[in-house]
């Protein structure tokens, strides 16, 4: 039994961790009871610009100390009393300016105040647009959270989903990307969001917009409202539909530069230049030559530009570290250009928006944008890669002579000081050649040249902005040659886009009653596709598209004005081949239009023939003639031709009819016939087989007589050699006939050869001096 000392020791360790635990509750206590009297006193006083100075427990400010953030910037000193009151919050401030610590600590404050466990589940959900981003942020939470005892993850895509569902379901803390998200949410098996405290959406307004809108509608479906939810961006949004989908009510809006001068860091020097398209990237290689001691980042529109413009650039060697970044990068390859980025002092990094938001450069001295921005948003966004917090940075953006008026107008509107520069021409150089040269020399180049030249116009194609970006008015043909490229690339969507414009444009002019005769036509269309079917027949869709005239918008008028392109592309979707689909009776003349199919083979099982497009090969893209491969080997039978002695193809098996086979006599005599044929055929081959075998026989023996007068040494001519045999069982001979045999006779088996001088004049005396030299080599 335990001794009475050791039942009182026992006793006083359970007392105090009772009254450890009971302590840890009372502090809790106090920090909520304090958090909710400071949001409700509103603004902070600016005397308080310490973390200390707010209610955070211990844990946090020891990390907070050890990462080195001891004072508050501005949009945490407005942010921060309203997020550990747990009130939902809105936060825009400028790129640099600390957003991530202004979400991250009411995180950790939320979940130590609930005293939160792994039992607990998932207590805080920070998504964040791009992968970079996501892990910059779990970098920042590792650092701040190292004295709190919660698990964090980073789910990310490029990573593999069996490792992280393993760990996924015992994470209080995840940093992720909305489509990895959700994919988790479809797929993982026990992770569910019922116990959300915290909800965080980096750069908001990126999250919420079109292109996470339907990802992002099906993650928030999982979510419980009952939720804290805090939205930071440098272009925050405030969309009452935004609001609603977040379930914010009352959110509280914190902004730090709204009645600033500028919506940009006071230390970042803006500049523009204007730039014809053609000469961009001379300007751009000009910049990186004359700026070879600066870490700069360069943005463009695609990451195909951003390929082409790598690879060209390395050919050329500018004398710089160049890295190149974009979104179709595997996931280990763009952590790796973001680290080798990042601790170098001088580089040139090409990417596309990929690195625009939230990443966090040190020391990034420039940002160049070649291509115009989409609008202000996505201009602060690129620039705000450098002056980050307190540092100096500059900015350089390129503007075409078509988009400079419009662009520099909405930027003032928006506060962004910008200059207009000019360069120096001494320092502008070519490498336009360069680029020829390459593109001649290395297949790769110039393909990656016709594509960064396709995707760069699509881009611009596709903008909203008609205002800005102005895609009739670009070079194209002088912006090919500058990329290197013989010739401009086919652009078709431009093309059809600017022939439906003229068409539109034309039926417009067109008289009152002609127009009016064109709606009624489209009436009576109308009124005949939903007449009443008669009975016994369903009229299906097919039925009803069959049954149209035009599936044009302009009827008849539209094929008039509009030249059709067969030319098929990507693009394309449904191209109208032919409007009446009904037989033509035998009255009738014939069409002199070709038919829109054509039958190439018939399948043997089902007998139903096998069409294709009635379309020249090489009129067809790869996608047509590789379906068009597919459907004539699946429905027809492999057969085997052979060649006949003028060159012509005929089956292995040529098959008569009867008709044919009645002609030649009855069965039997054929019969007779075909047997004594192949008699005759086989009596003969017999005779050929029978002397080759005696040839074969002949020459046998023959080959057998010559090698035994060999060893016997028979052979005439042979008095200059001299026939030994070793111990070994071999013959030496000559040299001379040695020579000859070498060829034919195995290594192993070549004879030691010994001349023997035949000179008339030689005594008894040397013959035996001869003999016994010879005895005794062969000892």
């Amino acid at each position: 039994m335990p001794k009475k000392g050791d039942r009182q020791k026992v006793v006083t360790e359970t007392q105090k961790r009772q009254q450890r635990r009971e302590e840890e509750v009372r502090a809790i206590e106090e920090l909520g009871q304090r958090a909710l009297e400071l949001a409700s006193n509103g603004p902070l006083s600016s005397d308080i610009k310490l973390f200390s100075e707010l209610p955070i427990s211990e844990k946090t400010l020891k990390g907070l100390e050890r990462a080195h953030y001891m004072e508050m910037t501005e949009i945490q000193h407005k942010a921060l009393p309203y997020a550990l009151a747990r009130r939902d919050v809105l936060g825009a401030a400028k790129t640099g300016s600390g957003k991530t610590l202004a979400f991250l600590i009411p995180i950790l404050e939320t979940l130590y105040r609930r005293r939160w466990t792994q039992l607990d589940g998932l207590g805080a959900l920070v998504i964040s647009p791009t992968r970079e981003l996501a892990l910059q942020i779990f970098e920042v939470l590792c650092k701040i959270g190292q004295h709190h005892k919660f698990s964090a993850g980073l789910i990310i895509g490029g990573k593999r989903v069996e490792e992280e569902r393993e760990i996924l379901t015992k994470m209080n803390i995840l940093v992720c990307t909305p489509g990895r998200l959700l994919q988790h949410m479809d797929e993982t098996a026990g992770f569910d969001c019922f116990n959300l405290q915290v909800l965080v959406l980096d750069e908001a307004d990126r999250i919420l917009d079109m292109g996470f809108k339907k990802t992002m509608n099906a993650i928030i479906e999982n979510l419980p409202r009952e939720r804290q939810t805090l939205l930071f961006s440098a272009t925050q949004t405030r969309s009452v539909k935004d609001l609603a989908r977040l379930s914010l009510e009352r959110p509280e809006y914190v902004g730090v530069h709204e009645k600033l001068k500028y919506s940009t860091p006071q230390k970042l020097a803006q500049h523009y230049m204007v730039v014809d398209l053609p000469q961009k990237l001379d300007m751009l290689f000009s910049f990186i030559k004359t700026h070879l001691s600066s870490k700069t980042i360069v943005f463009l529109s695609s990451g195909k530009q951003v390929r082409f413009v790598f690879e060209a650039f390395c050919k050329i060697k500018p004398g710089i570290p160049l890295l190149h970044l974009h979104g179709k990068q595997k996931q280990m390859k763009r952590v790796e250009i973001f680290d080798r980025f990042k601790n170098a002092t001088k580089a040139v990094l090409f990417c596309t928006d990929v690195a625009a938001r939230g990443l966090d450069f040190p020391a990034v001295d420039w940002v160049v944008q070649v291509d115009c921005p989409e609008d202000c948003d996505t201009y602060l966004h690129r620039v705000g890669r450098t002056a980050r917090y307190e540092a100096a940075g500059k900015s350089l953006l390129f503007l075409l002579p078509s988009e400079a008026p419009e662009m520099t107008r909405m930027m003032e509107e928006r506060k962004i000081p910008v200059k207009e520069i000019s360069p120096k021409s001494n320092k502008v150089m070519t490498v336009t050649k360069q680029l020829q040269h390459f593109c001649f020399q290395d297949p790769e180049i110039k393909y990656l040249g016709q594509r960064a030249f396709v995707t760069y116009v699509r881009s611009v194609f596709l903008q909203k902005n008609k205002a800005v970006f102005k895609v009739g008015e670009m070079p194209l043909e002088e912006y090919a040659e500058s990329l290197g490229l013989p010739g401009a690339p086919q652009i078709k969507f431009v093309k059809r886009s600017a022939a439906k414009n003229k068409s539109y444009d034309d039926v417009n002019t067109l008289p009152k009653e002609e127009r009016e005769r064109l709606r009624r036509e489209r009436m009576a269309e109308i009124e005949e596709e939903n007449a009443p079917v008669p009975e016994g027949k369903v009229k299906t869709k097919v039925d009803k598209m069959f049954a149209r005239k035009n599936a044009g918008v302009l009827a008849s008028h539209y094929q008039q004005l509009v030249e059709n392109d067969e030319e098929d592309s990507d693009e394309d979707f449904i191209t109208l081949k032919r409007a009446d689909h009904t037989l033509s009776s035998g009255d009738e003349e014939e069409s002199e239009e070709e038919p829109v199919v054509k039958t190439v083979a018939v399948n043997p099982d089902t007998g139903m023939p096998v069409v294709i497009p009635n379309i020249p090969s090489q009129e067809m893209s790869k996608r047509q003639l590789r379906k068009v491969k597919e459907k004539i080997i699946k429905n027809t039978r492999n057969t085997r031709i052979v060649f006949d002695d003028d060159g012509n193809a005929r089956p292995l098996y040529e098959l008569k009819n009867e008709e044919s086979f009645r002609e030649q006599g009855d069965v039997q005599t054929q019969v007779a016939e075909f047997q004594q044929r192949n008699r005759a055929h086989m009596e003969q081959a017999d005779v050929q087989d029978r002397e080759l075998a005696r040839q074969k026989r002949r020459e046998k023996r023959v080959a057998k007589k010559i090698r035994e007068r060999e060893e016997m040494g028979l052979d005439q001519g042979d008095e200059n050699m001299a026939i030994l045999e070793s111990d070994d069982g071999h013959n030496y001979k000559h040299a001379a006939e040695m020579d000859q045999d070498s060829s034919d006779e195995e290594p192993s088996k070549r004879r030691r050869v010994l001349e023997v001088d035949n000179s008339a004049n030689m005594t008894l005396e040397d013959q035996e001096q001869l003999a016994l030299r010879l005895l005794g080599g062969s000892n």
